[in-house]
């Protein structure tokens, strides 16, 4: 699977929701992007992912 553009092996069979959390990702302030599609917050539990997905983990930063 690919994150950001970098390869990462998925050992086990894992839910958004899980990978997010296991690599220490805040929730509140990211947007999440599999195979160009955005993905709801509220869908992080339900979606599975796989080698062959592609990911894109955007951050929000604050500032003025």
């Amino acid at each position: 699977m690919k994150v950001n553009g970098s390869e990462i092996l998925l050992k086990d069979s894992v839910n958004l929701q899980e990978f997010l959390e296991k690599h220490q990702y805040d929730t509140t302030k990211i947007a999440v992007e599999k195979n160009s599609e955005i993905i709801p917050k509220a869908n992080y539990k339900e979606v599975m992912l796989s080698d062959t997905d592609v990911l894109e983990i955007v951050s929000f930063v604050g500032g003025g």
